[in-house]
């Protein structure tokens, strides 16, 4: 039997799974092929929660979802590709594993950019994983239980991009949940001379208001030197008492994508074509965060759910029909919004590729909280044809703009 493998189980991998499962079904029974996802979690995790107070349903077993449409999945690291052999190498709880493809889909995402900071390794933290999410709530609790002092009240997000504008806005909250009550200090800590340098001039008043309403300071334009058990020292001399600092700075694509002798952009993605095929590789499909695609034929995919989850869904059907020499969709996505979640201030909804404002505050929150909590969640009922209708290749509209 022919045997299609996805690796990584994010937003690209799952759903590529799923619209490879639903294009298989399509077909009927000549499309007789194994469908296996490997990951090294046996959950799909709702990645872009991970700075939210409440956690809980930011993990959705694989099983819940793969099980019904007949999909196999693995809990495994993936520790090489041999695009000539055709053939993935994995480690398991019992040891290593070689599995060989007919076609690959590869979607292992992006991971934070860690640099050879003193102390950053060992006393860091981060919103990258699930797991990093749940380390932090863990170690904000374990502080709500010590003597109040200034290092444990202060908390340093480092990168003020998208994800470390919603970690720090969201931080109060956090705070508030693990019993660190009285004077706290939220400060966020950039190398750039402004905030949200990659969202642009539009949106960047709005971020700034909402930043001053919940008294998250900022030092900008200067870099971290060294991380302490209890401070972290900037190039600009300043050493911040703090036991809690959340490393959100930058991101790139998974390593294994240089096993390819592909081209591949500065942030290490495969660039792929239309139809998600990696260029220049035989038999392999990129989706997600790894992959890189011009979307509409001008602009680059931007490592987002927003883009992986079509991106995917196009993947899993392209790759079902190239092995069964059946005609492939190109992927257009015709808009762009991004919804930047603001803590307790609301959101901040843009449009376009220059992020014109669209709406702001409260009304914005509300199409925040419908994409975080509904919009991107794969069917949940264990339903096969629920699951599969979802993986169909078509593109949603733009989130409705709440007022």
């Amino acid at each position: 039997m022919a045997r299609i493998i996805v690796l990584g189980a994010g937003f690209a991998g799952l759903w590529a799974a799923i619209g490879a499962a639903r294009k298989r079904d399509e077909i009927g029974p000549a499309a007789e092929v194994e469908i296996l996802v490997i990951d090294r979690n046996p959950y799909h995790n709702i990645r872009v929660r991970n700075y939210e107070v409440d956690l809980s349903e930011a993990a959705i077993r694989l099983a819940d979802v793969l099980d019904p449409i007949g999909v196999a999945h693995r809990v495994a690291e993936v520790q090489a590709i041999d695009p000539v052999r055709q053939q993935v190498t994995v480690a398991t709880s019992d040891g290593q594993d070689v599995l060989t493809y007919d076609r690959l889909v590869l979607a292992l995402g992006s991971e934070l950019a860690r640099p050879a900071i003193p102390g950053l390794a060992a006393n860091g933290f981060d919103v990258d994983t699930y797991a990093a999410a749940l380390r932090l709530d863990a170690h904000l609790a374990a502080l709500g239980a010590e003597a109040p002092s200034e290092a444990r009240s202060t908390v340093v997000v480092v990168g003020a991009g998208f994800t470390g504008i919603e970690v720090a806005t969201e931080m109060p909250g956090k705070l508030d949940r693990a019993g660190i009550a009285g004077d706290r200090r939220i400060i966020l800590v950039d190398p750039n001379p402004e905030v949200g340098v990659t969202i642009g001039n539009n949106a960047r008043p709005v971020i700034n208001e909402a930043l001053s309403a919940l008294g998250v300071e900022t030092r900008l334009g200067v870099k971290v030197t060294a991380v302490e058990p209890n401070a972290i020292a900037l190039s600009s001399g300043e050493i911040i008492p703090t036991q809690t600092v959340v490393w959100c700075a930058g991101m790139r694509a998974s390593p294994l994508a240089e096993a390819l002798d592909v081209e591949r952009d500065r942030y290490g993605r495969v660039i792929v074509d239309q139809f998600m095929r990696a260029t220049g590789a035989t038999n392999i499909f990129a989706a997600g965060d790894v992959a890189c695609g011009f979307v509409d034929g001008v602009h680059a995919s931007v490592m987002s759910c927003q883009f992986a989850r079509p991106m995917g869904r196009f993947a899993g059907h392209n790759v079902v029909a190239d092995l069964f020499g059946r005609p492939m969709l190109p992927l257009h996505i015709d808009w762009y919004v991004t919804v930047l979640d603001l803590g307790a201030w609301g959101a901040l909804y843009t449009e376009g590729w220059d992020r014109q404002v669209r709406t702001s505050g409260a009304a914005a929150k509300l199409t925040k909280q419908t994409i975080n909590h509904v919009r991107i969640y794969p069917p949940r009922t264990g339903d096969r044809a629920e699951i599969l209708a979802a993986g169909a290749p078509t593109l949603q509209a733009p989130p409705a703009v709440r007022s």
